[in-house]
C-alpha cells in the first residue's frame, strides 16, 4: 500500500484521514522522534552506506530532496516530475545506491505516464543528478490499475538489485498475476543491472534462470499482493506485504531460503485461506495482524542502531491507518513479543535507514523523523 493524497490509503480499503496526530515521545521507553524536516508527500528515505551525513528523501510527485548535516538543501537532487504519473498509488517510489562513493550512479523506481513500472539508472555529480544520463533498466507493464505497484528497490547482500512489484491491482488479483510464473507482477525480482552492453542480466542462480518455459528469469519470489516495502538485515530479507480484507503480513527469510519462495497470495492472505486452490511449498508469514488493528502495513527494518537499545534486533513497522509504530522480535518461524513503541505518526508511508544504521519514518502528510534515543540533539 502507498498512502495517497486526500487521505485515501493505497489499498483503497479505508480512509486514513482519521489517523492519529504525531506522538513524538518524551524519551520514556528510551526512544523518541527527532524531526528531520517537512517535504511534499515523502514516500522513501535512504541514507546509503558511505554517504556520511547525507540522507535522500523521495517525494511522490517525482523529486528527490537532500538533507545534509541535518539541514535540507534548497535544490533538488533529482526532479523528474514530467516523467512520473503520481495519481492513485503511483509516483516516484524509491531510490537505491549500489556504491555511493565509488560508482556515482543510482537507481530509481517510478510509475511512468502510461502507468508502467520503471527502474531507471542515473549518474550523479556530487549532490546533483545528471538528467541526461538516464538509462532505462527494466519496465514492467502495469496499465490495468493505479494501485498495487509495489515500489521498493534495494541492493541485496549478493550485490544484485531487488525489485518489488504489486499484483497489478483489482480486488483478489483477478488476473492471478501473483501466482503466474510468467508474469513479473506480484513478485520480488532480482537482476544484475551492471551487465555490459545491455540494461541488465538475469543472475544464473535465480529460480527460473534459463528456464523460460517454467517461469520468467527475473523472478526471485512470488505470491505477493503489494510488497510496497522490503529491507535487508545481513543475510535476511524482510517483506511487508499489504493484505486484502483480513490480514497484514511480514515475511522474514534468509535470502537463500527466500529464493523461489511462494508467499501464498492469492490463495492465502497471510496464513488464512483466501480462495480455493492449491499451491506447493507455501512460505507462511512470520508475523501477521488483523484489520482490527489497522488497514495497511508499512514495512520497515530490523533495527541495528546501537544508540536505540530498546529496538536493537527488533523489526520496526507501522500501519498506515493506525499510525502506531510497533516492533517485534524476529524468530526462526514467527515474530515474538510484538509491542508498541509509544510513538505515532499520521499516515506513515515509509521507513528508511542511513549510513549510521539509524532508522527514519516518513508521513505522507509531509513530516520525516529519525527514531532517536532519549536525550541528545537531532
Amino acid at each position: 500500500m502507498l498512502p495517497i493524497a486526500g487521505g485515501v490509503p493505497a489499498s483503497g480499503q479505508s480512509d486514513g484521514a482519521n489517523a492519529p496526530a504525531e506522538r513524538v515521545g518524551d524519551g520514556r521507553g528510551g526512544i523518541r522522534l527527532a524531526k528531520v524536516g517537512n517535504f511534499a508527500q515523502p514516500v522513501h528515505v535512504n541514507g546509503p552506506p558511505g554517504a556520511g551525513k547525507v540522507v535522500f528523501v523521495v517525494e511522490k510527485a517525482g523529486r528527490v530532496r537532500v538533507v545534509r548535516n541535518g539541514e535540507e538543501l534548497g535544490r533538488s537532487f533529482l526532479d523528474i516530475r514530467g516523467k512520473v504519473s503520481d495519481d492513485g498509488e503511483r509516483g516516484l517510489l524509491s531510490i537505491a545506491f549500489p556504491n555511493y562513493r565509488k560508482s556515482r550512479v543510482f537507481y530509481v523506481f517510478y510509475t511512468d505516464n502510461r502507468g508502467d513500472l520503471r527502474v531507471v539508472k542515473y549518474k550523479r555529480k556530487g549532490l546533483k543528478a545528471v538528467p541526461k544520463s538516464a538509462q532505462s533498466v527494466i519496465r514492467v507493464g502495469h496499465r490495468q490499475a493505479s494501485n498495487h505497484n509495489g515500489g521498493q528497490i534495494a541492493f541485496g547482500p549478493d550485490g544484485f538489485l531487488y525489485i518489488s512489484t504489486g499484483d497489478g491491482g483489482g480486488a483478489g488479483d483477478p488476473e492471478n498475476d501473483a501466482q503466474d510464473k510468467s508474469s513479473l507482477l506480484g513478485k520480488i525480482l532480482r537482476i544484475d543491472p551492471t551487465a555490459k552492453g545491455r540494461p541488465y542480466r538475469v543472475p544464473k542462480s535465480n529460480p527460473y534462470a534459463g528456464k523460460r518455459r517454467k517461469g520468467a528469469g527475473e523472478i526471485f519470489a512470488r505470491g505477493l499482493r503489494n510488497p510496497f516495502r522490503f529491507s535487508f538485515s545481513g543475510a535476511r530479507i524482510a517483506i511487508g506485504d499489504v493484505g486484502q480484507e483480513r490480514r497484514e503480513e511480514v515475511d522474514i527469510e534468509r535470502v537463500k531460503r527466500a529464493k523461489g519462495a511462494n508467499f501464498g497470495w492469492n490463495v492465502y492472505e497471510g496464513s488464512l485461506r483466501y480462495r480455493s486452490g492449491r499451491i506447493s511449498k507455501h512460505t507462511k508469514p512470520v508475523f501477521e495482524y488483523s484489520h482490527d488493528r489497522g488497514c495497511s502495513i508499512t514495512g520497515g527494518y530490523i533495527s541495528h542502531d546501537r544508540s536505540v537499545r530498546a529496538l536493537r534486533g527488533r523489526y520496526v513497522y507501522a500501519d498506515f491507518c493506525a499510525g502506531q509504530l510497533r516492533s517485534f522480535q524476529p524468530g526462526r518461524n514467527r515474530g515474538r513479543r510484538d509491542r508498541s513503541t509509544g510513538l505515532k505518526v499520521s499516515n506513515p508511508s515509509s521507513f528508511g535507514v542511513d549510513a549510521k544504521r539509524r532508522l527514519y519514518v516518513a508521513s505522507i502528510n509531509g513530516g520525516v523523523w529519525r527514531i532517536a534515543p532519549k536525550g541528545g540533539g537531532n
